[in-house]
């Protein structure tokens, strides 16, 4: 190996279910240099906008440093003999069952195994969940009712494989990037593979099928009942495969059958045009490689279960799986959900798919980690724990690496549950959270860069993450957290381990338990249960099951023996029917809200909103309505709207789009009390509708109104530190370069709120900035309508504002540049006049990886006659990264042609 490969560690990406390969080097700086991994077989070298970003999110800014008891400084040993203290006299007192465990696909698998051994293995009780049940569990569920184990049949290269791919439920585009550019790449390659895309929304994921279905919200079942009819009616159905290797088929078939009686019924009912179905229909039939990637529009249903079983009988009745290029592919949202459903993270399943209820399981675990208190029987899910606190049943929660208070429906309950709980731990990595407000002990857990341990991907390939960077303050691995609270308990002989490689390891042989041969069940890792710290420690990706160490990349599919780990190893047709939704919208209610990411944040911006490259492309919560609903409501383009809902009420920027249909609306899932005035998602949506077999709630579809909300003036601000802002009616944070630019609107005059802005700026303690301040820029215009002010100090901007009766109609991305760049001349007449000048004049970000603006992209479409995407992008670098932003930039150029054409 060269000296300049050596510097670099091969790692895994944090974000979602992909499992991107990267490799970091610690540069000048004490940051991290990022590029793709060319080895690993999740990306082949490629990562999107979030991957490449990664090494501007590991400052230390807001992070977790030292244990705290009760608000107060403590060392880790008394942390940990309180937290012990505190668990064992509430199970003494109240039993097991009252207390629990909240992790999280954050965690590692060695994380995720020792929190599940301390809760159901040495506690005895099932209370231990995660929130990967928001987000995964209705597929698990799906699986296991078919095929009798939490199984993906398929892998990464059946996209190459693949003759059709149909995508529902899933922004591919947006949330799983690098595996949609390689399907996009493919598609190049092949014009005629054919792709389908099914959303109620038309997202950038469309912007590559050949068929775009606009269903209606909560019709999935009816569209894939009617698709599995239509099989049997034309005799497509693999009759052998049927009879030879499945169940149930005829109870299946009727159901479909007994729906709806024609085509034109079922286009009606899904808002589809018959063309459309029929066309959707004919293709899967006659095509026979074909795949269906699924997430969380299938997910996250009060129906979820039986969407994803809809969906997986299509496969069965044409025995379309364990193939090359076809089967059902549930793709993961967070980077170690699948780690944690293996090690039994959800309530519902104990470790290394090993199963409640079943006794020769419940012995060979008790016998292997030597306890007589195995939990017996399921625990809690997610919602149904936080409602088991607000009742008072379950007196103290160990929370993991995650933010309940913005993520579990109803955020209004969670915060009143977790307020009575009596004790409340949270170990995470950030300080300021949510949810760490509202812990009675917090304890500084390693974030990414920091930790040592293994993800599982979406394809069951394991990779290793590993240690780039000192963990700041004394913060700590999350598997040695919980082993010494484990130690602390009286349990010190099933918690005594010296490096996560050994938790490891002992997970490995728990797979290899009455397994030996893989027959009893589809997870079995005995080939790495002989690695010494060594392998483990150089560990290339394995992909699950591991029958021996895998020297070379493999791909591997399941079921391609056609044996299942049913009782009598045969899939399972599951009989499903649409039934009446559960989240029907009324007069007073009238819109269906669905809600998810944008393209460059992850879950609640604790990690992205770090970042002033991916802040740059979405800074603003928003609603998305189509032009006819905002105009029967009173609403233009950038306004304000109160949004509300039988649970709650936020505040949202309008954003006008033919890209939803009539009657629904979407919001993102980021924004929280950490970044906006009232933005949270998840204080709209009900906790009590959810899927009553996984457990999963359903964020995709709630009724809520609209209404403008009237403000006075708004505000650009910027500030070099964070601030304080809830005297302001509506503010957003973004991270810019060297500080943070704020977006506020208020009752108030422009005058009296330019007086507020000027107290902040002068009140603000710039520990980087020499005081006092030595200049000011300030101009308003003569009826005080417009107002722009700026502090100066060493030539550096140290704060600036621009205020107005109304913003949204003026061009100023500009500000987000300033606090980075040296005062020049060109910057303060700028600042003075508004129109800009020199290096200013980029424009809003369009391209996050090459930050690349709209303002230069436009540039180049006007200079360039007759231009094509491909002369764009190389000009100009945009699309040259991950490529998620190419749908915008052939925007761009469609819109430069329209205009001139008009």
């Amino acid at each position: 190996m060269s000296k300049a490969k050596s510097l670099w560690t091969k790692t895994t990406c944090a974000y979602c279910g992909v499992g991107c390969g990267v490799e970091a080097k610690v540069n000048a700086q004490g940051t991290l240099d990022i590029r793709g991994d060319d080895d690993h077989p999740a990306n082949y070298g490629h990562l999107c906008s979030k991957g490449y970003a990664l090494g501007q999110t590991v400052s230390h800014e807001g992070r977790l440093l030292k244990p705290s008891i009760n608000g107060v400084e403590s060392d880790w040993p008394t942390a940990l003999e309180h937290v012990a203290t505190q668990f064992s006299d509430i199970i003494k007192e109240h039993g097991p069952d009252s207390v629990a465990i909240y992790a999280s696909g954050q965690l590692l698998t060695e994380d995720y195994y020792l929190a599940n051994k301390l809760m159901k293995g040495f506690i005895g009780s099932g209370n231990i969940d995660t929130n990967s049940r928001l987000c995964m569990s209705s597929s698990v569920a799906g699986h296991k009712r078919a095929f009798g184990s939490d199984t993906v049949p398929v892998c990464y290269e059946d996209i190459e494989n693949a003759e059709m791919v149909v995508i529902t439920g899933s922004n591919f585009a947006w949330c799983h990037p690098v595996l949609f550019q390689r399907l996009k790449t493919i598609k190049q390659q092949r014009p005629e593979l054919f792709i389908v895309v099914i959303d109620p929304r038309k997202t950038d994921t469309a912007s590559i099928a050949d068929l775009h279905l606009a269903i209606h919200p909560e019709t999935d079942i009816a569209l894939f009942n009617g698709l599995f009819a239509y099989l049997a009616k034309h005799k497509k159905i693999n009759q052998q495969y049927v009879t030879d290797f499945c169940d149930g088929f005829e109870v299946a078939i009727s159901s479909a059958n007994n729906q709806f009686t024609s085509h034109q019924q079922l286009a009606e009912v899904l808002s589809i045009s018959q063309t459309d179905l029929e066309t959707f229909y004919e293709k899967f039939s006659q095509i026979e490689k074909v795949l269906t990637i699924y997430s969380q529009g299938v997910n996250q249903s009060s129906q979820g279960t039986d969407k994803v079983n809809s969906i997986i009988n299509c496969h069965l009745a044409t025995g379309r799986i364990g193939k090359p290029g076809m089967g059902p592919f549930s793709i993961t949202g967070q980077p170690n959900a699948m780690g944690g459903r293996e090690v039994g993270g959800l309530s519902n399943t104990l470790a290394a798919h090993m199963e409640f209820g079943n006794e020769k399981d419940h012995q060979l675990i008790s016998d292997f980690w030597q306890t007589d208190h195995l939990a017996a029987k399921p625990g809690l899910k997610a919602v149904d724990l936080f409602d088991a606190i607000d009742q008072g049943k379950v007196k103290a929660i160990w929370i993991m690496a995650t933010n309940p208070v913005v993520s579990i429906p109803n955020s209004t309950k969670t915060i009143v549950a977790l307020k009575k709980c009596p004790l409340v731990v949270v170990s995470d990595c950030i300080k300021d959270t949510a949810t760490t407000q509202l812990a009675n002990v917090l304890l500084p857990a390693q974030g990414w860069s920091e930790k040592s341990g293994t993800v599982t991907n979406s394809e069951r390939r394991i990779s290793r993450q590993r240690k780039l960077l000192a963990s700041p303050g004394e913060a700590k691995a999350d598997w040695w957290i919980i082993a010494e609270v484990g130690k602390r308990m009286g349990f010190k002989h099933a918690f005594t381990f010296q490096h996560e490689g050994e938790v490891f390891a002992e997970f490995a042989k728990m797979t290899t338990l009455g397994n030996e041969d893989g027959l009893a069940r589809d997870l079995n890792l005995i080939g790495l249960t002989t690695l010494d710290a060594k392998g483990y420690s150089r560990l290339s990706p394995q992909q699950w099951p591991v029958t021996s160490l895998q020297e070379t990349i493999v791909h591997q599919r399941m079921f391609s023996d056609n044996r299942f780990f049913t009782a009598n190893n045969r899939a399972q047709f599951i009989p499903v029917s649409m039934k009446q939704s559960l989240t029907d919208c009324s007069s007073k209610y009238p819109f269906n809200l669905n809600s998810g990411r944008v393209r460059d944040h992850w879950h609640t911006m604790s990690r992205t909103g770090l970042s002033s490259r991916l802040s740059a492309h979405i800074s603003e919560p928003f609603i998305t309505i189509n032009a006819d609903n905002a105009k029967e409501t009173g609403l233009s383009d950038g306004d304000l709207a109160t949004v509300s809902s039988l649970q709650g009420a936020v505040l949202v920027r309008v954003s006008i789009s033919p890209n939803v249909k009539n009657g629904q609306v979407f919001i993102p899932i980021h924004w929280n009390t950490k970044t906006a005035s009232n933005a949270s998602v998840c204080s709209l949506i009900t906790h009590s509708i959810f899927d009553q077999t996984s457990g999963q709630p359903a964020f995709k579809s709630t009724p809520v109104n609209i209404k403008k909300w009237h403000y006075d003036s708004e505000a650009m601000f910027l500030s070099r530190e964070i601030l304080e802002l809830n005297e302001f009616d509506y503010w957003v944070k973004q991270t810019v370069e060297n500080g943070y630019l704020y977006r506020i609107a208020d009752a108030s005059s422009p005058e009296l709120l330019s007086q507020k802005l000027k107290s902040l700026i002068s009140n603000a303690d710039y520990q980087t900035i020499a005081r006092p301040l030595n200049r000011t820029i300030d101009y308003s215009d003569q009826d005080k309508t417009l107002i722009r002010y700026a502090c100066i100090n060493q030539q550096k901007v140290t704060g600036a504002f621009i205020v107005s009766t109304h913003l949204q109609n003026q061009s100023l991305d500009w500000l987000e540049n300033i606090l980075s760049m040296p005062l020049d001349t060109s910057i303060e007449r700028t600042l003075i006049s508004g129109h800009v000048e020199g290096k200013l004049a980029e424009g809003k970000i369009i391209c996050a990886c090459k930050q690349v603006g709209k303002i230069t992209l436009n540039d180049a479409i006007e200079g360039t006659e007759n231009c094509t995407l491909e002369q764009i992008c190389q000009q100009t670098g945009a699309g040259t990264g991950c490529g998620s932003c190419i749908p915008e930039v052939s925007e761009l150029i469609s819109y430069a042609e329209i205009k001139e054409l008009s």
